[in-house]
């Protein structure tokens, strides 16, 4: 929000997954004080068209320049903002409440020139559907220069590797991994791998995984949407950075440290996850929700007429009473959870003493 309300001149923008109306609203708010604001849209993401077009003409509508990817990848998974050409900030994770309110990501914000340049050159060809070459090496692109960006990044470890990765699978990254596991080098992950003797993997707890992040040495740092798989390597467009900054990688590295001793050895984790899921119960929740609750539109309009008989030119806003409304009834089904479980914890005590 603030790099957008900050905005000045112009917003080149990155999307593959978007749900944050409240940045939507800021990216109509930058358009209307004068912003150019151009916005690069996925062909496509696992949810499918719909609402990646649904996205695309309410951004139109809101005067913002929209294109979509070109289809070569099979996913366009990069995410990034550049404001007024001279600030980069390179995302982990989706402008998504699951991504930003639910998981454990990183974003980092630079100015350094050289990253703002190769980005914007980047954006320029994608957006033009035109070959990129790349000219900075720092810069990770997929397919570009990926694996043998990443692959100089683990070869060169001496003494640590801290790696977050929610899959790494690739045969090559692998077998790197087991040569700097050889060569002395602690490596730890949080995540998911083939259980390798030199590896020490945990499973992150109890928040979802969503970054992909390395620190080697304690000195230099990778973060980016890229995992070691082949296929974020080889096949889809993936942008991360590599980069030496003090402050920031001790950042991660307490970050990193805290999530390690939080986390699950993997036997721990199967057993986590052969317990009923969060997700499933919520469905379940849902569908009863669904099934039971009452027309909304009486009520809505019974409501909307009372408003109106007292107050003269009364302006309601749509999205404003679906906001509010969402809210309403996210704060009572908490409510309702919460006194469930706490009911349910009391029960399960009472039945052990």
């Amino acid at each position: 929000m603030s790099a957008i309300e900050n905005a000045r001149s112009s917003i080149e923008m990155l999307i593959f997954r978007f749900d944050q109306r409240e940045i939507e609203h800021a990216l109509a708010a930058a358009v209307t004080r004068g912003v150019a604001v151009r916005a690069l849209i996925a062909h496509l993401n696992g949810s499918g068209e719909d609402g990646l077009r649904r996205l695309e003409m309410r951004l139109l509508a809101a005067g913002v320049s929209v294109t979509r990817t070109a289809d070569e990848f099979t996913r366009y998974h990069a995410k990034f903002i550049v404001v007024d050409r001279q600030e980069l900030w390179l995302l982990a994770f989706n402008l998504t409440h699951n991504d930003v309110d639910r998981s454990r990501s990183f974003g980092i914000v630079t100015r350094e020139r050289d990253f703002v340049e190769e980005t914007l050159r980047l954006f320029e060809a994608d957006s033009k559907r035109h070959h990129y070459e790349p000219e900075l090496p720092t810069l990770v692109v997929s397919p570009a220069n990926a694996r043998q960006q990443l692959g100089r990044f683990i070869k060169a470890a001496r003494s640590e590797l801290l790696i977050y990765d929610p899959k790494i699978s690739d045969r090559q990254m692998l077998r790197l991994l087991d040569e700097r596991a050889t060569a002395g080098v602690d490596i730890r992950v949080i995540g998911e791998a083939t259980q390798r003797p030199g590896l020490n993997i945990r499973t992150l707890a109890p928040i979802r995984l969503h970054t992909r992040t390395m620190v080697r040495d304690r000195e230099w740092a990778f973060i980016g949407s890229q995992s070691l798989r082949e296929v974020e390597l080889d096949r889809r467009r993936e942008v991360g950075l590599i980069f030496q900054d003090a402050a920031i990688v001790e950042r991660l590295v307490t970050t990193f440290l805290a999530d390690w001793d939080l986390s699950l050895a993997p036997g721990d984790a199967d057993d986590v996850r052969r317990k009923p899921p969060a997700a499933k119960v919520a469905k379940k929740v849902a569908k009863v929700l669904a099934k039971d609750l009452p027309p909304v539109t009486p009520v809505l309009e019974d409501t909307l007429r009372e408003l109106a008989g007292h107050a003269n030119g009364l302006a309601i806003e749509a999205e404003d009473v679906e906001e509010t409304v969402r809210d309403a009834v996210k704060e009572a089904v908490k409510e309702a959870v919460r006194g469930v479980v706490e009911e349910a914890e009391e029960s399960l005590r009472n039945a052990k003493a």
